[in-house]
């Protein structure tokens, strides 16, 4: 059963940096699993806030960090001006500021912090790829469509089970890329799963964009992310 959800926009420190985020969360004060989902590079939008609705609605704290703080919180539906944006994030800092976003849900007295995880969609699977690489805290990964690390050394830190989704005519990520990632959770030990959907492109779960938007494949999606936080996150 859906539950009723409060929504707010939250601040936080980064080292010195200040970071703003969406946050939707069950109207309850029972301690709940939490969910860091992390945007695509065109900001943080209202796709990304709906996500994090979804997740509340499950009964999940969500929340969505600006990984564009460090820029002005920018948005925008230029793909050259996205590029630049997400270009302009180096990697370490968005790390950073997604492991201070651990921290502040780790603070949050609805949320059991012993229950994170972490979601993404292309930049966002990057980093949901890596940040469970460069913290012990999370609990679960769920990568949409994003960058597999080249050489694959940080996956050998790997500290949570990984569910990762790719499409066949995705554009940006190789099937090349998703096998070394096959080959790289064989090689260092780490529990980690990759669906492949046939005919669907980069962004296929992106329902904003019927250009790109795949119904069945980001059902099927949802439900198997779903199960998959339920497993690992209770």
């Amino acid at each position: 059963m859906a539950q009723s959800i409060r929504e707010a926009t939250v601040k936080y420190l980064s080292g010195t940096v200040s970071l703003k985020a969406f946050v939707a969360a069950p109207k309850t004060n029972e301690r709940r699993p939490a969910i860091i989902v992390v945007q695509e590079w065109w900001g943080l939008t209202d796709h990304i806030k709906d996500i994090a609705r979804r997740y509340a609605a499950e009964g999940y704290v969500a929340i969505a960090p600006d990984m564009y703080s460090r820029l002005g919180h920018a948005i925008t539906t230029d793909p050259g001006e996205a590029g630049k944006l997400m270009n302009a994030l180096k990697l370490e800092d968005g790390l950073k500021d997604l492991i201070a976003t651990v921290g502040y849900l780790r603070s949050v007295p609805e949320v059991d912090k012993t229950r994170i995880g972490v979601t993404g969609f292309c930049m966002g699977g990057s980093y949901a790829l890596l940040l469970p690489c460069v913290t012990e805290f999370i609990k679960a990964a769920v990568p949409f469509y994003g960058q597999v690390p080249n050489p694959d050394t940080p996956l050998a830190k790997l500290s949570a089970p990984v569910l990762y989704f790719y499409g066949e005519d995705d554009g940006w990520i190789t099937k090349a890329d998703v096998q070394r990632l096959a080959l790289a959770f064989k090689k260092h030990g780490k529990e980690g799963e990759i669906k492949t959907y046939a005919e669907a492109p980069h962004a296929f779960f992106r329902d904003t964009d019927p250009s790109v938007y795949r119904p069945e494949a980001a059902k099927d999606a949802w439900e198997r992310t779903k199960a998959f936080f339920k497993q690992h996150l209770g």
